[in-house]
């Protein structure tokens, strides 16, 4: 941990000298990026318009990103698992090319999304990893629709708890902050200070909880500021933090989960969900992906595509 926090925020390189006077310099589509062999898709459902990126052959595989990314965090490894499984990448409800409603944040709403998604694209069950904001959605969509999950995986976090209440603000000496699980709570100031900024934050994220920031190129910096840049999505992903006490309220009834369960985690997260996922699910096991920080699909995508192959396979 230690080698996280030590990384200056100021040695961001040439990516900072990339912003333009609205956010960032890319020449990405308004889907922001293609990835060969993979097609841009839309759909309605649950009242709201999902973007998603679909592509190869097989049982379904439903793949959720988490903050501050989107479906491009899992580009590294679509192609190896599209050879597979038919892989589903998709924005969820506010984030990149998917709508930004003012409500529906909780993550029950929006695992009822993905849930609406995958009967609409003709599936009565799929297997769904989620990494971040993405795993709590995965955590939520298979305790509220277990027989539509045949298996999940939840890569670095788990679904919100009371032990969110325990976060310090100031945290000893040598312990890691997450001071952006508060600041994105905030009304109204973080799209103020972000708005036209948000590469800023991009790079201190990559630069501060990666083991290989390298690992997050420059065309993924600038895909994931694009994405974010404005008020309205600013607006819209701190609805997902928002929505904590909504969660950890519905977490409550929720009982063990009955599919099984994959967590990969990193050197952060590790010892936490060893002690935590038995108590949630009723069929777990946890692999750790070494020489990653939280960014597990892109600092280590052959170890993420391998084990991913491995469970769902």
């Amino acid at each position: 941990m230690s080698e996280l926090n030590r990384r200056s925020v100021f040695a961001l390189g040439a990516g900072i000298a990339a912003l333009s006077a609205t956010g960032v310099a890319s020449a990405e589509s308004n889907h922001e990026a293609d990835l060969p062999g993979f097609r841009h898709n839309y759909a309605q459902v649950n009242g709201v318009r999902l973007h998603y990126v679909t592509g190869g052959r097989g049982e379904p595989l439903v793949l959720l990103p988490g903050w501050p990314q989107t479906w491009w965090e899992y580009h590294k490894i679509m192609p190896a698992l599209a050879t597979k499984f038919r892989v589903i990448a998709v924005d969820l409800r506010g984030m990149g090319g998917s709508e930004k409603p003012q409500g529906g944040y909780d993550k029950k709403t929006m695992a009822a999304d993905i849930h609406e998604l995958v009967k609409k694209l003709g599936y009565e069950k799929a297997n769904i990893a989620g990494h971040d904001i993405g795993s709590q959605v995965a955590f939520s969509l298979t305790a509220n629709f277990p027989d539509a999950v045949r298996k999940v995986a939840l890569l670095d976090v788990l679904h919100p708890d009371e032990s969110y209440y325990h976060i310090p603000m100031l945290p000893p000496p040598g312990q890691f902050s997450l001071w952006w699980f508060a600041f994105n709570q905030v009304q109204t100031l973080p799209e103020q200070l972000l708005a036209g900024r948000f590469r800023y934050l991009i790079d201190w994220m990559f630069e501060n909880t990666s083991f290989n920031p390298a690992a997050i190129d420059e065309r993924s910096r600038a895909i994931y500021a694009r994405a974010y840049n404005s008020p309205e999505a600013i607006r819209a992903s701190n609805g997902w933090y928002k929505a904590f006490h909504q969660d950890i309220a519905d977490g409550k009834a929720y009982a063990k989960l009955t599919p099984p369960v994959l967590g990969l985690a990193s050197v952060l997260s590790y010892e936490q969900m060893v002690a935590a996922l038995p108590n949630v699910a009723v069929d777990s096991k946890v692999v750790a992906v070494e020489g990653a920080g939280h960014w597990l699909a892109e600092e280590q995508p052959d170890a993420v595509a391998r084990a991913l192959t491995e469970f769902f396979g």
